[in-house]
C-alpha cells in the first residue's frame, strides 16, 4: 500500500506547536505569551473579544473599514458599552481624534485593525498606541493583513492582545492564527465572570492547560497540515529575512500606487503615508462597474486584481501584491494589462 505525504502523516506533536510558537515570538520580537490557534484569525478575534468583552466594560472600537466592526460587534455580544469612532474608508484614524474621543469618555479597552486589506488603509499604530497608552485601556490590534508587510511590533505597541495570520504576507495558511496577550489581558480575562471556559473560543483554557503546564500537553488536535505549512512559511521569511519581505511588500506597493496613477485610476486611500503595503485598493475607472473591470483584467491575462471586498465590491478594485505575489515585476506586468483594458474601452451593451 501506497503513502500520501500530505493524508499519511504522523498527528503534530506539542513540541511542534511549541517550537512553531517560539518562531512566531521571534518574528514578532516578543516576550509575551504567544499562543497558536487551531483557526482561521476570525477564531482568535472572536475569542479575544469574548474574553475581555463584559457587562459593565467600556470600550472604543476605531473603525476604517470593513473588518473593523467585528471587533465591536463581538465585544457588544457580550454586553459592553462599546462607542465606534468610523471614519470614511478612504482614510485611516487620525491620532488626536482618538485621543479627543477618550478624554470625553474614557474606556478601559480600545480595538483597532492596522491594516485594512479591504481598503489599503494602514492605520497608524505607533501613534494610536501612544494615545491608548496614556489613556491606561487596554489595546486590541488586529495586525492579521499587516504582518510580514509592514512593521509590526507589540511590545512597542504596549498591545494587549495582537492578531496575526499566515495568510497573507507570510504566505503561509488560513486555517491557523497566533495572538500575542499581556499578562495584564490575561488578568482582565481572569477576572471577567463572562470570559469564555471550556470552550474554542476560550483564550483561557488554552493558559492553564497548555502555557502554565510548560506546554506539553496539547489543549485539543493540532490541525498538523496547517501547522506544518505555517513553520515552512515561517522558515521561508527566515531565510528571506523579515525586513527583506517588507522591503518586498513596500515595493510592490509603491509600483502599484504609482503605476495606477500613470493610468488615471485612483487609489482608494490617496495618501501615500496611510497606505497598507499587503494590497493596493483603487476606485474602478468610469464606464465600469468593479466587477465588469475585473472580469475585463483576468480575460487580459490579469492574475492578481480582483474586485474588493464587502461594502467597496461594486465601486473598487485590489491588487493583492500579497505573500510570493509582493513582486514589483509582477505588479507592472498586471498593470499592462491594465492599460491594455483600458486602451480598448468598455465594451458596448
Amino acid at each position: 500500500m501506497t503513502t500520501d505525504p500530505l493524508l499519511d502523516r504522523p498527528p503534530a506533536t506539542a513540541a511542534d506547536i511549541a517550537a512553531i510558537e517560539t518562531l512566531l515570538a521571534q518574528l514578532l520580537d516578543t516576550r509575551q505569551d504567544v499562543i497558536l490557534l487551531q483557526g482561521e484569525a476570525i477564531l482568535a478575534l472572536e475569542a479575544a473579544a469574548r474574553g475581555l468583552g463584559q457587562p459593565g466594560t467600556r470600550a472604543l472600537n476605531i473603525v476604517t473599514g470593513p473588518y473593523g466592526k467585528l471587533f465591536g460587534d463581538w465585544l457588544r455580544d457580550s454586553g459592553s458599552e462599546v462607542r465606534d469612532l468610523v471614519t470614511p474608508f478612504d482614510t485611516v484614524a487620525a491620532p488626536a481624534a482618538v485621543a479627543d474621543e477618550l478624554a470625553r469618555q474614557p474606556v478601559s479597552l480600545v480595538s483597532v485593525v492596522h491594516a485594512e486589506a479591504a481598503t489599503g488603509g494602514l492605520n497608524p499604530l505607533d501613534e494610536l498606541a501612544s494615545v491608548v497608552r496614556a489613556a491606561g485601556a487596554l489595546l486590541v490590534v488586529d495586525a492579521v493583513a499587516s504582518v510580514g508587510a509592514d512593521p509590526v511590533t507589540p511590545d512597542a505597541w504596549g498591545a494587549d492582545v495582537m492578531v496575526i495570520g499566515p495568510q497573507k504576507a507570510l504566505a503561509g495558511p488560513a486555517g491557523v492564527s497566533a495572538a500575542t496577550v499581556s499578562e495584564r489581558a490575561w488578568q482582565a480575562m481572569e477576572h471577567n465572570p463572562s470570559a469564555p471556559r471550556t470552550s474554542y473560543l476560550s483564550l483561557l483554557d488554552i493558559r492553564h492547560g497548555w502555557l502554565d503546564t510548560g506546554r506539553r500537553t496539547l489543549p485539543g488536535y493540532a490541525a498538523t497540515l496547517e501547522c506544518l505549512a505555517l513553520g515552512r512559511a515561517l522558515a521561508r521569511v527566515a531565510a528571506e529575512g523579515l525586513d527583506a519581505v517588507i522591503a518586498r511588500h513596500a515595493a510592490a506597493a509603491a509600483a502599484s500606487r504609482a503605476g495606477l496613477r500613470a493610468l488615471g485610476l485612483r487609489p482608494w486611500v490617496d495618501a501615500d503615508t496611510a497606505a497598507a503595503a499587503v494590497a493596493t485598493t483603487f476606485a474602478a475607472p468610469a464606464g465600469y462597474t468593479a466587477a465588469e473591470f475585473a472580469a475585463r483584467l483576468r480575460s487580459a491575462g490579469a492574475t492578481i486584481t480582483a474586485a474588493a471586498p464587502g461594502p467597496l465590491a461594486d465601486r473598487a478594485l485590489r491588487i493583492n501584491h500579497t505573500g510570493r505575489a509582493a513582486e514589483e515585476s509582477l505588479v507592472r506586468a498586471e498593470l499592462a494589462r491594465f492599460a491594455e483594458v483600458l486602451r480598448d474601452g468598455p465594451e458596448l451593451s
